[in-house]
């Protein structure tokens, strides 16, 4: 029996509807808007894309969207300064710094000197502390992870208890994700186990898994073998594998795998994520509903 698709771009739609008629709500009962302030320094492609489609999302929402796009050759000290800038404007309730940022810039001072309660990345070391202790003190969990437990939740599969099993530890998905799924409350209550590259019989973990999350960041590493029968598969990898022509715009695109073998592993899953399509289309939403969270707990109604 084929697995069933857990589709991120579906997901994102209910997500950002929800989202567009709070804010409506919002707007009527208290006349404000979520504002949410990108900076991006430089002209990375990849970060210029990424940044266009956070921008159209935030319009399509309603947001009051500040896109500040600084050069390549920003000082620190100005930097810095821009963000102190934001953290005082009472009109932005949601800083985000776009990453990489140039080698002679300190990516952890930036980060740091993010307002906590601005900081919807969900990356500032008081809001990783807020996540570890759970419950209410939660203000923005990181938004790759918070997207996936809100896939596994929406698509139906049991946490309470279940056997979870974690490949990578990063801090941006691996550590969070499973920190969340182990606390008590709905979405979680589950039992985890964080595997990685120095793990002894890996395979023989990610057997047990009831639902397994895969972010290692390499190709193919999970093989269908190593999946529970109907098990659910999170595969959070983009692993770029090479190029190919686009049948409809006969340009080149890139080949995108997952970090599981997805046409053999969706013949023994219960539920999948596809790539593209899965985890994806969830960290910008994820972004908006940290947003809106920010200006509720402005204005007392969180």
């Amino acid at each position: 029996m084929t697995a069933k698709l857990i589709k991120g771009t579906e997901i994102r739609e209910k997500i950002l509807n929800e989202v567009e008629e709070e804010v409506k709500k919002i707007k009527e009962e208290h006349g404000v808007v979520p504002g949410l302030v990108t900076i991006l320094v430089g002209e990375n492609p990849a970060s210029i894309s990424y940044v266009t489609l956070k921008i159209k999302t935030a319009d399509r929402l309603g947001f009051n969207e500040v896109q500040d796009n600084q050069p390549e050759d920003i000082s620190e000290e100005e930097l810095l300064a821009l963000i102190d800038k934001y953290n005082k404007d009472d009109a932005i309730h949601g800083i985000l710094v776009q990453l990489p940022l140039p080698k002679h810039i300190d990516e952890k001072k930036i980060l740091n000197a993010i307002d906590p309660d601005k900081d919807v990345d969900g990356f500032h070391p008081v809001n990783v502390g807020r996540l570890m202790i759970g419950g209410s003190e939660v203000r923005f969990p990181p938004c790759t992870p918070a997207g996936i437990q809100e896939m596994i939740v929406r698509s139906g599969v049991e946490t309470e208890g279940a056997e979870v099993v974690v490949v990578g530890r990063s801090n941006i998905v691996g550590k969070p994700i499973a920190n969340m799924m182990i606390q008590k409350g709905p979405g979680a209550n589950s039992t985890v186990t964080v595997v990685h590259t120095r793990t002894k019989d890996l395979a023989g973990h990610c057997k047990r898994a009831d639902i397994l999350v895969v972010a290692a960041g390499v190709p193919g590493l999970v093989k269908p073998e190593w999946i529970k029968p109907g098990a659910c598969v999170i595969d959070v990898g983009v692993n770029r594998v090479g190029e190919k022509i686009s049948e409809k715009t006969g340009k080149k695109v890139a080949i995108l795998k997952g970090d599981v073998d997805f046409d053999a592993a969706k013949e023994i899953a219960g539920s999948i994520t596809p790539v593209p399509g899965g985890v994806g289309p969830m960290t910008i939403t994820m972004l908006m509903k940290n947003t809106l969270k920010s200006l509720k707990f402005r204005l007392g109604i969180a």
